[in-house]
């Protein structure tokens, strides 16, 4: 077997350190690389935010653990600074999608534009052929395609093709997974035999920047942060019928599917069925009225296809946990794609990601602009 040298992006976590030790124990000249991406304390003490941070993903804690990892494989170790570059394309966007009223993904942010874009670049500029994560997909060449293709992890479980979908070709062709075929436990237990310190550590679950998970304490104190002032997104809370039922306070407060917190009681259940950011409005209604047979998607990647040219059988998955749903998907007006399902989706949600799949191979992907009943 031809060794390679071959950069690891490593988070501190047990996935990525278990790549690197794997790559070492198969010899592969492996140096880690770790992304500074934000400031964990930079918000502490603002109202709402708590006075310390533990536990996050991209922590200085998770830098740490990474760098121990490295000096106990005897691996080169850098950090990179990427503060910058994850807030300009990461952070200001997050916060400027929920006072449009949309509810954006930062997780596929944060892959498509920092860590296999720059990190792609460092490992180059170090003299690496390819790079690995930690992350649990699989990355195959099709040679009657002649096209690299991204597919669904062993694990159906810990697959995360859904946050991948915007990686190019030339993205795939130097990137590789290695977990792919690999369970958690399995990942674990190797992660012991290595007597990595990360063994144990657990799964980070939240948004690396956000605290506690409450997004809306933490817009607050980012703008206040950049001494910006909360801009006035109260409004109207409306039914689909068009009835006013009250007043909210903002619409960067509520997602499509929301039942909790709407600040308005009736006989039955009522849910957020729509958020129009021009208007300022939001609407709710019972629960099959979040059922959407359509949806808009835009800023397509194609993966499988270079294009597609007609209309494709896929199963399209709306969500992480969504449970990929059988559509079809066919060019629309003004570069946009439609995607009509074979049965109504709950809580189709604007800002969120379309990723399609043929069996286990992600076919492309885009983020939803509109839901359609």
């Amino acid at each position: 077997m031809s060794t390679q040298t071959i950069a690891v992006a490593m988070s501190g976590g047990v996935d990525s350190s278990t790549v690197a030790a794997m790559l070492r124990a198969e010899g592969h000249t492996v140096v880690g690389l770790t992304m500074q991406l934000w400031n964990q304390r930079r918000l502490a003490g603002h109202e709402g935010m708590p006075e310390q941070v533990q536990g996050r993903c991209c922590s200085i804690e998770d830098v740490y653990d990474a760098r121990r990892v490295a000096e106990d494989l005897g691996i080169p170790y850098y950090v990179v600074n990427h503060e910058e570059r994850f807030e300009q394309d990461v952070v200001r966007p997050f916060v400027q999608e929920y006072l449009s009223g949309r509810t954006p993904i930062p997780c596929s942010l944060c892959n498509n534009h920092l860590k296999f874009d720059q990190l792609l670049i460092t490992a180059r500029q170090i003299g690496a052929d390819l790079l690995a994560t930690g992350h649990y997909a699989r990355c195959e060449f099709d040679p009657e395609r002649n096209r690299w293709l991204l597919c669904r992890s062993a694990d159906p479980a810990k697959d995360q093709t859904y946050f991948l979908f915007g990686l190019t070709q030339e993205q795939l062709s130097r990137t590789r997974f290695p977990l792919g075929n690999m369970s958690k436990p399995k990942v674990r237990e190797l992660a012991r035999q290595h007597g990595l310190a990360s063994a144990e550590k657990p799964d980070s679950q939240e948004i690396c920047f956000v605290p506690g998970g409450d997004y809306k304490q933490f817009i607050d104190a980012y703008l206040a942060d950049q001494g910006e002032l909360l801009p006035d997104t109260s409004g109207e809370l409306v039914t689909t019928d068009g009835k006013v039922l009250g007043h909210h306070e903002g619409i960067h407060n509520f997602t499509v599917g929301q039942r909790k917190g709407l600040g308005v009681a009736t006989g039955s259940p009522l849910y957020v069925i729509n958020i129009n950011g021009e208007k300022g409005q939001v609407t709710v209604g019972g629960s099959d009225e979040l059922l959407a047979r359509q949806l808009i998607a835009h800023k397509m990647n194609w993966i499988a296809v270079d294009e597609l040219r007609a209309p494709m059988r896929v199963h399209a998955k709306i969500r992480h946990r969504h449970e990929p749903a059988a559509a079809m998907v066919e060019n629309a007006p003004n570069g946009e794609t439609l995607v009509t399902f074979d049965q109504p989706q709950r809580a189709v949600t604007p800002g969120q990601a379309v990723v399609f799949y043929d069996g286990d191979v992600v076919v492309g992907g885009g983020w939803i602009a509109e839901a359609r009943a």
